[in-house]
């Protein structure tokens, strides 16, 4: 698998989200990544289906959905309404994973899995042959900008032997604090898919970074 850039419009002007959706589109970047807080599961508020809908509407790639929410299951189908391809879900929210998983998969969806910074990725091993991705939160999750936590790295590695030993078709997506001075170190580690907000959307050329990013 090659490495996929999803830039994070949490990190966007949202005075001027439709300028950042084209700016996406014209780039390099493979998916856009959605980041949804409920305040319950994460202590903070993001966006939900009327932005998440108006951002389909003018995205030209696939709508990387990540739920940061408490009882997901009760809007799967909303997320699928709303364009989203590919539906992440937390270990932490969902109290019978595997029912949540096949039924994003029932409803078209590619289905992923987050954990958060201190969950083990042992966890996972009864799941990952029912998934396309797991993804690896990097920070806290619930809020932007925020530093890289440095063990990551061990538990990527872990993941990925997880994942490899198995032969499963299943993508490692890290997200937070990623940028230019750590991204090459998380793809040598094993990560298909690197997330990145602030590190894009705050450059002076956000193309031109997001084109760094895949060049890795």
């Amino acid at each position: 698998m090659s490495n996929l850039v999803s830039p994070s419009l949490l990190a966007a002007d949202f005075g001027n989200l439709q300028r950042d959706i084209e700016m996406v589109n014209n780039s390099d970047a493979d998916w856009f990544h959605l980041d949804i807080m409920d305040g319950v599961f994460v202590p903070n508020i993001s966006f939900g289906f009327p932005v998440i809908r108006s951002i389909n509407k003018h995205a030209a790639k696939p709508l990387d959905v990540h739920l940061m929410i408490s009882q997901p299951d009760n809007f799967l189908s909303r997320f699928q309404e709303a364009g989203a391809d590919i539906l992440t879900v937390h270990y932490e929210a969902c109290i019978h994973l595997h029912r949540t998983v096949s039924e994003i998969k029932r409803l078209g969806m590619k289905a992923g899995v987050a954990l958060n910074p201190h969950t083990p990725v042992s966890l996972l091993t009864d799941i990952l042959p029912y998934i396309d991705m797991v993804l690896i939160m990097t920070v806290n999750p619930g809020f932007g900008g925020q530093e890289f936590i440095q063990g990551s790295y061990n538990r990527i590695e872990e993941l990925r032997r997880m994942i490899d030993n198995k032969g499963y078709k299943v993508y490692i997506q890290v997200d937070g604090g990623v940028d230019l001075t750590n991204a090459s170190k998380l793809v040598s580690a094993g990560v298909n898919v690197l997330v990145a907000g602030t590190s894009v959307f705050s450059s002076d050329d956000p193309q031109g970074t997001i084109r760094k990013l895949k060049q890795l």
